[in-house]
């Protein structure tokens, strides 16, 4: 054999051995290192779970009395797997359902279509699960409907019937508190990819408010029974059997009686705001703790019944959500709604006024009208009030005085031409307040507002100065008015400067100035506080099902506002003015409960759905009692008109839930919190529910309804 044949050999050898010890070692890392993997995966594949959902934790107000509580209850699921089975796709069976429950045949049919299956523009109220888990059709149906079904079950092939836990909501004190509590619903293709959170298909998840925030204390383990089969889909044995572990309840800071009080006061602001002729198209109302930030009411309207969730949406339901028309029902406006302060703000202003040097013992013009440049400001009502001490100018709330402060600040800060390092004490005085910031509340999907400063300008330009640049070819053909011509023309050149009007209109809470209702409420704490305000918190703490505390959510101090005392003391007294001898005079007239606040009417720019020009938005923030604050109560009427006469008597309501007033004297044994908001952690007491629901014998979270 020559050198080279030997050579060949070798290395075909060599080869051959190489390939055996890849195969062999392949083998020992498939059969033994990884045997467990893949005999799980063996098993999964042989192995079918029937998953039993947790008990979701309840959720109650302060004193332990349930928001919302997970009930037994009779839930009608379709079966798409079943029905596209069927020769008109379950057409059929879907119209005598709906027959069924009196509704129409499109709200069934949209509930069941994936929603990859529907336009985009056509998704409301959609499936966002598959076809090959049931899909929750009707929540708390009848037994006479469920008997129907079972006792037809050939007319309703894929139509199935089931005893869960669904969310209920007892509203033992009449109390709706919709935004705060949120909702729950399926998981989603994108939850089950979350392999943290350890999900199944059959789970209900909170989807938003306090569901989702806590969602990890409320949900509980659900219940898992692995069975494994044959290929013939036979049992064969049981190979696991974990138990459902009901989830923590969680105890919030809410009271349910001050939470109705709040809402029946807001709803009639809105009222009487369209009895005067106003819009009034929706509102907010925050009430706070003073000294901890604890949320002891929250309301927004309009709102929606928080039972429709669990009932089923119809397709006019879920538009009407969502519709301006109906004033957007799920936007929650104490976090996300977004508007001018107006005259409200004037208190940010004197602290501004203050750092400045002005003397606020001083006395100040307050003309009909201030000239600034080439544009005429006016005084509200276009009324003088000649010379005045400050304190009187923002009790009778004073425009034509701030313009003043506000321009003289601003020509020394450079004007158009700004110094280096200017000074700006209006913004500056704002910043520190939190405008244009989260509060940090713990519930989700909160907006920050806007303070319009110089940064913001600067960014503000760089967006859209190529719209105002070319703003006749790109403006809508109703917009090509010759003031807005001229508008995009001066914000095409400069932009981006702090011109004299933003500043004038600043200081009055106007201009692009924008604050949510639970901002202002913790602006007007933190000044009854002396400058100290907290996170606002909803959250009491979280209990297990033995009334153990597992979590407790403490006050948590967001900033100090370091002023001198003495500013305080100017705002003290000049707040209380505003309700003695001031805008909210006439309404807080003969009121048993020293309150302070102020009065806040802000114009608005645009126009509604019908083209009418938009109403004033109706501001009151305030605080109580004047001695010693305790509580800040903040209410906003949108399009509702003047501060004081909407507003204004919604928070006197609300402080007369709050005090126990009837007419012009304090009845203690009918107040809120009698012997002040109480400081210990309630426990959660599941059988008050059954005073509105038949639960005989029932388990709720572990405990036996009697």
């Amino acid at each position: 054999m020559s050198q080279r044949s030997k050579i060949s050999l070798i290395v075909f050898q060599s080869l051959v051995f190489s390939l055996l010890f890849a195969l062999f070692g392949r083998l020992f890392y498939l059969q033994v290192l990884e045997s467990g993997r893949y005999k799980e995966a063996a098993i999964s594949i042989q192995s079918r779970d029937i998953v039993t959902p947790a008990i979701r934790g309840a959720i109650s107000d302060i004193n332990g009395s349930p928001l919302v509580v997970d009930l037994p209850g009779l839930v009608v699921f379709i079966d798409r797997s079943t029905l596209d089975k069927q020769s008109d796709k379950g057409a059929t069976v879907l119209r005598r359902t709906a027959a069924l429950f009196n509704l129409e045949y499109a709200d069934i049919y949209q509930r069941t279509r994936l929603c990859g299956e529907l336009p985009v523009n056509n998704r409301a109220g959609c499936w966002n699960g598959t076809r090959y888990q049931p899909i929750p059709l009707v929540g708390g149906a009848s037994q006479d409907v469920a008997l129907k079904i079972m006792e037809n079950s050939d007319q309703f092939a894929g139509v199935n019937v089931a005893s869960i836990p669904i969310r209920s909501y007892p509203s033992l004190e009449g109390e709706n508190v919709s935004h705060v509590l949120g909702y729950v619903g399926s998981v989603t293709d994108e939850d089950l990819k979350n392999s943290s959170k350890n999900y199944y298909r059959s789970e209900v998840v909170g989807k938003t408010g306090l569901e989702t925030q806590y969602n990890e204390y409320l949900r509980g383990t659900p219940g898992v029974r692995t069975f494994l089969v044959n290929r013939k889909e036979v049992v064969t044995k049981e190979s696991k059997n974990i138990q459902a572990i009901a989830g923590n309840n969680l105890v919030t800071n809410i009271d349910a009686k001050l939470q109705s009080g709040v809402e029946r006061a807001l709803e009639a602001a809105v009222k009487r705001a369209r009895a005067s002729g106003y819009r009034g198209d929706s509102g907010a109302a925050v009430v706070l703790e003073i000294k901890t930030g604890r949320v002891l009411a929250m309301a927004s309207y309009p709102t929606y019944e928080p039972e429709i969730w669990q009932k089923g949406l119809t397709v006019k339901q879920a538009e009407d959500l969502f519709s301006e028309v109906k004033g957007v029902p799920a936007l929650s406006r104490p976090l996300q709604g977004l508007f001018a302060p107006a005259s409200t703000f004037k208190s940010v202003s004197v602290v501004a006024a203050a750092n400045a040097g002005y003397p606020l013992d001083g006395s100040y013009n307050c003309p009909a009208s201030v000239e600034i440049g080439n544009r005429t400001f006016n005084n509200f009502d276009s009324v003088a009030a000649g010379r005045l001490k400050l304190d009187v100018g923002l009790a009778i709330s004073c425009d034509s005085l701030w313009y003043q402060i506000a321009y003289d600040e601003w020509v020394r800060d450079g004007g158009l031409k700004p110094k280096s390092k200017t000074n700006d004490y209006f913004f500056n005085a704002a910043k520190a307040f939190g405008v244009g910031k989260v509060t940090g509340i713990d519930l989700p999907s909160e907006l920050s507002g806007r303070l319009p400063n110089r940064t913001w300008k600067q960014n503000w330009f760089e967006q859209n100065k190529d719209f105002y640049c070319n703003y006749q070819q790109r403006a809508k053909k109703q917009d090509l008015t010759r003031y807005l011509i001229e508008i995009a023309r001066e914000n095409c050149l400069d932009g981006n400067k702090v011109r004299a009007g933003d500043a004038v209109n600043f200081s009055i809470g106007q201009g692009d100035t924008l604050v949510t209702p639970i901002r202002l409420a913790q602006m007007y704490a933190a000044i009854a506080n002396n400058g100290t305000y907290y996170k606002p918190q909803v959250a009491r703490a979280v209990v297990d099902t033995d009334g153990k505390v597992i979590k407790e959510f403490k006050p948590e101090v967001a900033d100090v506002i370091k002023e001198e005392q003495s500013t305080w003391d100017f705002l003290h007294r000049a707040l209380r003015m505003v309700v003695t001898r001031g805008t909210a005079g006439s309404v807080f007239s003969g009121f048993p409960v020293a309150v302070s606040g102020k009065t806040g009417t802000a114009q608005v720019f645009g126009k509604n759905p019908n083209g009418s020009a938009k109403d004033d938005t109706s501001w009151f923030a305030s605080y109580g009692p004047t001695e010693d604050p305790t509580y800040a109560v903040v209410m906003m009427v949108s399009q509702g008109g003047f501060g004081a006469s909407t507003s204004g008597v919604g928070v006197r309501d609300i402080y007369s839930t709050l005090f126990g007033v009837t007419g012009n004297k304090v009845d203690p044994s009918k107040a809120v919190f009698p012997n002040g908001v109480p400081t210990n952690i309630a426990k959660v007491d599941l059988k008050i529910a059954a005073s509105k629901v038949d639960l005989t014998g029932v388990k709720v979270g572990g405990v036996k309804l009697k």
